[in-house]
C-alpha cells in the first residue's frame, strides 16, 4: 500500500540556520545581490528594452535546449516575425519558443494575469499561459506503463501518478496540499533577505520534486525561478539563469537528482529529504546565477560593447553587407539610447534622402527598431549580428 505523501516528505524546505556550509550560501547570496545591482546600473534605460528582448529569446532557447528541443536563434527570430516553417515539427518548436518569450515578457513587464506568489494559482497560471500558446501536437504524453495517450490540460494539476527517472513524485491527490505548504514556506514576505535568495534556489528543486503537471514542469520551474528572482529585486530582463543551467546541463540534472535523496543519517537535517543535498543544489543554482550576471556584465560593458559593434559594423560596411556609415547610427542608438528619425542626416553626414535609405535598411534588418513610423528608433539585436556583438551567447 502506498504511503500518503505529506509535508514531512519534502522537508527541509530551506537549509537550517545551523547547517554546514550555510555561511557559504550567505556569501553567494551577498555576491549575487551586489553583482545584480551593478549590472542593472550599467545599461542605459532605452537599451534595456532591447537587451530584455534578446535575453527572453536566449532564455527560451536554453530552457527548451534543456528539454532536448533545439531551435536555432534565426528560427526564433523568424517566428517572432510570424514567419513560421511549413515543416510541422519545426513550426511546433517555433511556437514553443514564442510561447516562452510571450510569457516571460508578461513576467518581465509586470503584466501577469495573476499577481506573483509562489502558490498554486500562480504556478498554474504559468503552465496555462505557456501551454495555451502551443500547438495541439505538443499537448499529449504517453503513459509508459499502459501506453495510454494522456491529454495535457493547460493549467491543470495532473490527475495521474507518474515516475520521472528514478524519482517517483507524490501521488496526484497530495499535490494541492503540498503546493499550499510550498507557498507558505517560500512566501518572500515571510522571509529575510538571505533566506529569500536561498528560497529562490530551493523552490526550484522542490517544485520539480512535486511535479504538479503531466508535462512542462521544467519550463514552469525555470519561469517561476525567473519570476521569483525578479520579485525579490535580484532578477531582471538583463540576465537569465537558464543559460547557466543549460551550459552545465549534466551537473544541473545530477544536482536535481541528488536533492531527491532521502535523509542520510542523523546529521543530515530533520526532514525526510537530505539537507546536505539541498544545500548542494542551492550552491549550484546560486553559482549559476552569478555566472550569468558576470557574463552579461562583461557583454554589456558599454566600452567593450562599442568596440565589438564598431568592428562588426565596419567589416559589414566594407563587405557591403551594411550601408556605409551604418555604424554612426548604431553608435548613436547605443550611446544615447534613442534618436528621432529626422536626425539620421546629421548623424551620418549624408543628405536627407541617402540618410533615410540607410536608416530604413537598418530598420528592415532589425539593427534598429521602432514602435511605429513616427516613434524614435533604438538599437535592435538581430540574429545575424549576435555572434559578433555577444560572443559565446549561443553555442557555436
Amino acid at each position: 500500500m502506498m504511503t500518503e505523501t505529506t509535508q514531512f516528505h519534502m522537508q527541509p524546505m530551506l537549509p537550517a540556520v545551523g547547517s554546514p556550509d550555510i555561511g557559504e550560501l550567505d556569501d553567494l547570496a551577498f555576491d549575487l545581490t551586489s553583482k545584480a545591482a551593478a549590472l542593472a546600473g550599467t545599461v542605459p534605460t532605452a537599451v534595456h528594452d532591447g537587451v530584455g528582448e534578446l535575453v527572453r529569446s536566449m532564455n527560451c532557447y536554453y530552457s527548451n535546449l534543456i528539454e532536448g528541443h533545439h531551435t536555432h536563434p534565426r528560427d526564433i527570430e523568424r517566428a517572432l516575425a510570424a514567419d513560421f516553417s511549413v515543416e510541422p515539427e519545426q513550426r511546433d518548436l517555433q511556437l514553443e519558443a514564442t510561447a516562452h518569450i510571450a510569457v516571460q515578457a508578461l513576467v518581465d513587464g509586470g503584466g501577469e494575469e495573476v499577481p506573483f506568489h509562489p502558490g498554486e494559482d500562480y504556478i498554474c497560471w504559468l503552465h496555462k499561459a505557456l501551454c495555451d500558446r502551443l500547438s495541439d501536437s505538443l499537448l499529449w504524453v504517453d503513459n509508459p506503463d499502459t501506453g495510454e495517450r494522456l491529454r495535457i490540460v493547460p493549467g491543470e494539476i495532473r490527475k495521474h501518478d507518474v515516475a520521472v527517472g528514478r524519482h517517483v513524485p507524490p501521488e496526484a491527490a497530495a499535490i494541492s496540499p503540498l503546493l499550499e505548504h510550498f507557498a507558505q514556506a517560500y512566501d518572500p514576505n515571510r522571509l529575510g533577505r538571505a533566506p529569500r535568495i536561498m528560497a529562490a534556489a530551493a523552490s526550484h528543486h522542490r517544485l520539480l520534486w512535486i511535479h504538479p503537471f503531466l508535462d512542462g514542469n521544467g519550463r514552469v520551474a525555470r519561469m517561476l525561478s525567473h519570476a521569483y528572482l525578479r520579485h525579490i529585486g535580484l532578477g531582471s530582463a538583463l540576465w537569465s539563469v537558464s543559460r547557466g543551467l543549460a551550459r552545465q546541463v549534466d551537473r544541473y540534472k545530477e544536482a536535481l537528482a541528488s536533492a531527491d535523496m532521502t535523509r542520510q543519517g542523523d546529521l543530515d537535517g530533520r526532514g525526510a529529504l537530505s539537507e546536505a543535498a539541498l544545500v548542494q543544489f542551492c550552491r549550484f543554482f546560486l553559482e549559476s546565477c552569478i555566472d550569468q550576471v558576470d557574463f552579461m556584465t562583461e557583454m554589456l560593458d558599454p566600452a567593450r560593447f562599442l568596440v565589438r559593434l564598431e568592428r562588426q559594423a565596419g567589416i559589414a560596411e566594407t563587405e557591403e553587407r551594411l550601408p556605409t556609415r551604418s555604424f554612426a547610427l548604431l553608435r548613436e542608438a547605443l550611446m544615447i539610447g534613442t534618436f528621432q528619425r529626422g536626425k539620421a542626416a546629421e548623424i551620418t553626414g549624408y543628405k536627407e534622402r541617402k540618410a533615410r535609405d540607410i536608416l530604413s535598411e537598418l530598420l528592415d534588418r532589425g539593427y534598429l527598431v521602432s514602435a511605429n513610423l513616427r516613434a524614435p528608433v533604438r538599437l535592435g539585436f538581430p540574429a545575424e549580428a549576435l555572434a559578433d556583438w555577444f560572443p559565446r551567447l549561443y553555442p557555436e
